[in-house]
Formats: structure tokens, sequence, C-alpha cells
């Protein structure tokens, strides 16, 4: 069953769009990604709204909130888009009480899975990688339903349970050797399963907290992944605002507050890191000396950072960073005839994402880069309409996934954003 929404405000949102792009290609593929996820992604029922990958019948917190969020633009004038948003927001606490160190889930309790993996595992969960943005997406968009159309339903006592149990899982994997989560998966690539008995490589305290997986849900090298704790630090300081206005809760804002700070020192001591002469934040740290210099197309990523509100666009550590990650240095920036950008250990080598062309206009302030990078998605497209995960810098024929519904709507998001709209 499709989502129940009005035509006509999804008309005036694509009329709009269509009278102030420069380049009508920019509408076109617009008009197409904006419709196909509510129309191909979203099951909603009077009690309950589940929102599908696309070509995978499971559900991502991480990714059902990011296709979703763009439609927070019109959620004021379309009471039925307000509502499925806050429907997703309460399915996807629903998933975080069931467990919430998985990062997938299924639409009822079927038992399906992607692989019969090593964890403790239950009908409910598709996969149970840990990642620290499963459980970060859902609060963003909690958040920000609030913060634009002063809606406060979400704010239930399951989502008090829920922010309850990320400030716990948090803390407890700050220190993860005393974590019971283990994850194995045999016989598929070594991305897909963490070594040592599925506990993860020796780390040090840092007072960041530990993830599993990177969003690209391959596991990671070293296991404090900056952009995750990022993305942690910003909802945490969300939390304390919530438990401030919304839930009186003065000793739950104390604890959001210090975690939050706990973090961030540990993100500002041991994940920024020299790099001829100057500082630039690390992919992966283990605090025990050993990190990475890289980038991932997922988000959150270290290209993403203003993005997701952790630091401004001209912040000097920021811009360090981001003339690394956009260059040779980092082992997943490609560049080719076509286009240039970052893509994924998730993807072929010369591949490059979407999302990430996305976030890299998104992290701007010029108008003029934004307006080249949307040409550039729109040209290799290969003539679908659509986004896909990865694109060959060479020949944008060859890509993964005919469709993605989650780099549809980053798309969306980076023409909102040119345009002024919704803002």
């Amino acid at each position: 069953m499709s989502v129940n929404y009005s035509k006509s405000v999804i008309e005036k949102m694509k009329t709009l769009v269509s009278e102030q792009s420069s380049n009508p290609r920019w509408s076109e593929v617009f008009s197409n990604c904006f419709d196909n996820t509510l129309e191909t992604t979203v099951k909603s029922s009077e009690d309950d709204v589940f929102v599908i990958t696309g070509d995978i019948p499971a559900m991502w917190l991480r990714d059902s909130s990011a296709q979703i969020k763009p439609y927070l633009a019109i959620a004021n004038e379309d009471e039925n888009i307000k509502q499925l948003i806050r429907g997703l927001v309460d399915r996807q606490i629903k998933c975080i009480l069931i467990d919430p160190y998985a990062n997938a889930f299924n639409q009822t309790e079927n038992g399906h899975c992607y692989h019969q993996d090593l964890t403790e595992m239950n009908g409910w969960i598709w996969e149970r990688k840990y990642e620290i943005d499963s459980l970060c997406y859902p609060i963003e968009l909690a958040y920000l339903l609030w913060k634009q159309t002063g809606e406060t339903k979400q704010f239930s006592k399951e989502f008090k349970r829920a922010a309850e149990s990320i400030i716990k899982v948090f803390k407890i994997e700050q220190r993860h050797e005393n974590s019971s989560y283990r994850f194995e998966r045999f016989d598929e690539r070594p991305e897909d399963t963490l070594s040592n008995h599925g506990l993860g490589e020796p780390c040090g305290y840092t007072g960041m907290t530990w993830s599993g997986f990177r969003p690209s849900d391959d596991s990671c090298t070293y296991n404090y992944l900056v952009p995750a704790n990022m993305f942690a630090v910003v909802i945490l300081g969300y939390l304390k605002e919530i438990f401030t206005e919304i839930f009186y809760d003065k000793l739950l804002v104390e604890q959001a507050n210090q975690l939050k700070n706990e973090i961030n020192q540990g993100i500002e001591k041991w994940g920024i890191v020299e790099h001829q002469g100057q500082k630039v934040y690390a992919y992966e740290v283990d605090g025990l000396g050993n990190y990475l210099l890289m980038d991932d197309a997922n988000v959150p990523s270290l290209l993403a950072a203003p993005y997701l509100g952790y630091c401004s666009i001209d912040d000097e550590i920021y811009q360090n960073t981001r003339a690394l990650i956009l260059s040779d240095v980092n082992p997943y920036y490609y560049e080719g005839i076509k286009l240039k950008g970052i893509g994924s250990e998730h993807t072929p080598k010369e591949y490059v994402w979407p999302i990430a062309l996305s976030i890299q206009g998104l992290t701007t302030t010029s108008q003029v880069e934004k307006a080249e990078l949307l040409d550039i998605l729109v040209k290799t497209d290969a003539g679908t309409n659509h986004m896909h995960e990865g694109v060959n810098v060479n020949d944008p024929n060859q890509y993964t996934r005919e469709w993605f519904s989650w780099a549809n709507m980053m798309f969306c998001t980076l023409l909102l954003d040119y345009l002024k709209i919704g803002k």
C-alpha cells in the first residue's frame, strides 16, 4: 500500500523547481526522483509506516531517514506528509527498542535475513551490523520534524525509552571490551565480518564510541569512526534539547550533555591528526596511535560534517580535510573523463557515488560549484532520470543499481538547497 498524500502539493513543488531551474534536466530528474520514493518505497497503513531501500525488502534506519527527510520541505503544506514522517519515526523507535545494535529490519516478524550470521538475531532483524549512524538518523528526523512543523507527537514514552537505550549503548561502546555485541559472517567478503571472533580489533579508550561497521555496511578498519562520532555529538545535542523542552528530565539532560562532551573531546584529541603541516580529521582511529586518512561516499562522512551540523563550512580543520579527501590522498577519490569525486570500498574502483557529489554541493557556499555538480549529476544518470549508487568515472553507462532511493533524494536535497526552496 502506498502512502496517501496530496498530489497538488507535490506538483506545486515540482512546478516551483521547474520555474527556477536554469537547466531543464534538473527539474526533469527532480520530478522523477521526488515522486519515486513515495510511490515505490513507502509501505503504509493506518498505524505503521515502513520504508524499504528500493531493491531490498528491508528497512535500514539510516536509509529510510535519508529517503524521507527531503519531504520536510512540504510537511507544513500536507498533513499526510507530516504524519508519514511521524509514522516513520514511530516505526524506527520500535525497531531501536527491538534491538539497538541492528541496522536493518523486516516489515513483520517473518525471520527473513540477509545472511545467517553469528550474532543475536530475532525474527524482526534483517541484518545486525552495529553502526552508530543507525541510532543517529531517527533522532535527527524526529528533531527536524519538530523544528520544521512544531509536531511533538513523535516524542512518546517509547521515544524516551529508545533515547535512553541509545545513550546506554553509546556509553557501553566507549569501552567495547565490556560489550556483549559480536558479529561474524562466514564465506562472504572480509568487509562483511568482524575479526577476533566477532569482537573486532583491539582499541584503546578515547571517549569516542565504538562502531563495528561504516554507513556503507562495511566493517571498520579502526573502530572509532570519526564522522559517525561527529553525528553522535550532534544528535546528543538534539536529545539534550528534547529532554529539556519536551520531557523536563534534568537527569537525562545531564547524561546526554556529559556523553556529548566526552565524545567531542575524544574527536578533538584523537580524531585530529597532522598531515603535511596541517590539522585534518582522520576517518577512523583506534586509540592506540593508528588512523586512516580517507573518506567514504556514505553519510556520515568527513565531507558531510557541516551538513550534519557538526561544524561550519568555513572551519579551518574541515577545509583542510575537505581538500585532502577531494584529492588522490583519499584512496576512494576517483577522477576520470566524465566525472570525479568520492566512491566507496562497497563498490568497484573508479566508481563515484552521486550521494557524495550531492554532499559536496551541500557543503560549499559557492553557487557556481553547486550548479556544476547538479549538471554533472544529470549528465551521468545514463538517461534513466534517476540517481545510481556508483557511476564509472569514464563511462556513465556503467553503474551499480538501476536506481537508488537514497541517492535520488540527495539529488533533490541539493537542488532544493541551490534554489533556496524550503529554507
